[in-house]
């Protein structure tokens, strides 16, 4: 059939190329097991490029501008995707790319197809769904009969006692700040975010161990599997579920897309295709401990309220207006608030 010559193909010139560079998170997991896999599928090499997405644009656009082309494919959040990659042309269409039967039939994917979040429906494929709650609190110091609304954050008691992941940063602090404020509005944020003096952090760990030990009980940008974690070591963490605020959704770092003028087009069409399939995306998955888009990826490893349950309605962080225009107003917003321009 016409797919597999063209795989064929695409594989014995990947063999060739030798490689493929695969620009990701510094996830160490990530960066054992996906090159491991693959590599032991296809005897490609995975040159693996760790590193925060605002330090690989930065070096992207340097490159360019010097005429080198060094990255093939590229896994990141909705932030970097769609204000720097996508903004500035730097991808090429992955849609036509795609040709293995698995990751092509709609049947394989929760949404009935493959779900592409740019205007076009081409450029930049969602392999993860995740639910997360907005935040999590220490039962030893707050009760959940004391969290019924998210307006109950707001009284002076919880003054000073609130982590939150830092709002100006462009990841998982943007995201919940521009889903408090589509949901409630600037006078809460003002009340929430300046009024009651939260601490802010661009540390998750950090602000896991404050959880965890009661220094702030209440905390806005602690991670589900971490929470799963002390959990399980039997800390007294649980999720705030105020019946007014939806669950968030995000797709991580689990945007998947193509560089254009990509040095190892062959290798970087291999990589993609294994990715969005079964077998990349559970390694990707398992590495992340996010929930997939696909409906063959096993989920049993997963703590169970972050897979997307269906009849519950949640605010979906990764939607595209949203990021374009809300979640950057609302960190303009923040910065004028918390007076960081």
């Amino acid at each position: 059939t016409g797919w597999e010559q063209k795989w064929d193909q695409w594989v014995s010139a990947a063999k060739k190329e030798g490689k493929v560079v695969f620009a990701a998170a510094p996830d160490p997991l990530m960066r054992k097991h996906i090159p491991e896999r693959f590599t032991a599928r296809f005897g490609i090499k995975v040159e693996y490029l760790a590193g925060r997405s605002n330090e690989m644009t930065a070096r992207l656009r340097l490159e360019r501008q010097a005429g080198i082309y060094s990255v093939d494919v590229v896994t990141a959040g909705v932030q970097t995707m769609a204000t720097s990659l996508y903004a500035a042309k730097m991808l090429d269409p992955l849609k036509p790319l795609l040709i293995l039967p698995e990751v092509v039939d709609g049947s394989k994917w929760k949404r009935g197809q493959p779900w592409f979040i740019d205007p076009e429906a081409q450029y930049i494929l969602r392999l993860f769904n995740t639910a997360s709650s907005l935040f999590f609190m220490n039962t030893r110091f707050v009760q959940p009969g004391e969290m019924k609304s998210i307006k109950n954050l707001l009284e002076p008691k919880w003054q000073g006692k609130i982590s939150v992941f830092d709002p100006t940063d462009a990841g998982t602090g943007s995201n919940t700040a521009a889903a408090l404020y589509v949901q409630f509005g600037e006078p809460f944020l003002k009340a929430l975010f300046v009024d009651q003096k939260p601490v802010f952090s661009r540390d998750k760990r950090q602000m896991e161990d404050w959880l965890a030990r009661g220094t702030y009980p209440i905390s806005f940008g602690a991670r589900s599997e971490e929470v799963d974690r002390l959990q399980r070591e039997g800390f007294p963490i649980v999720k705030a579920a105020p019946a007014d605020a939806m669950d968030m959704l995000t797709g991580a770092s689990g945007l998947l897309a193509i560089i254009n003028r990509a040095p190892h087009p062959n290798a970087a069409r291999v990589f993609l295709n294994w990715l969005a399939a079964k077998e990349g995306a559970e390694v990707f998955s398992r590495a992340q401990l996010h929930a997939t888009t696909r409906t063959d990826v096993d989920e049993s490893f997963l703590p169970s309220d972050i897979v997307p349950q269906r009849g519950i309605k949640y605010f979906d962080s990764y939607d595209w207006e949203f990021t374009l225009s809300t979640k950057e107003k609302v960190r303009k917003l923040l910065g004028k608030l918390l007076k960081r321009q």
